[in-house]
């Protein structure tokens, strides 16, 4: 089940306040800008820094590829 639109609308980084990229598929966030992703359990995103996974440069460009092939956009525009 993918995240409500609107709750996409508000999303931010817990900790740049920027925006994520949502990628459904892998239930998941991703901040790009720090290279960390945070995972959603049960359509419920888990916001903790402590519990976000940092990404290795690979697949930090695996991410940017996806998202900019299937026209993923941040959940909000700054």
């Amino acid at each position: 089940m993918a995240l409500d639109p609107q709750l996409l609308e508000i999303l931010a980084c817990p900790d740049d306040k920027g925006p994520l990229l949502y990628f459904e598929a892998e239930d998941s966030l991703y901040n790009p800008r720090l290279k960390r992703r945070y995972r959603i359990d049960d359509d419920i995103p888990v916001m903790l820094i402590d519990e976000a996974e940092d990404v290795s440069d690979a697949e930090h460009e695996r991410l940017l590829e996806r998202a900019a092939a299937e026209g993923i956009e941040p959940t909000f525009q700054p």
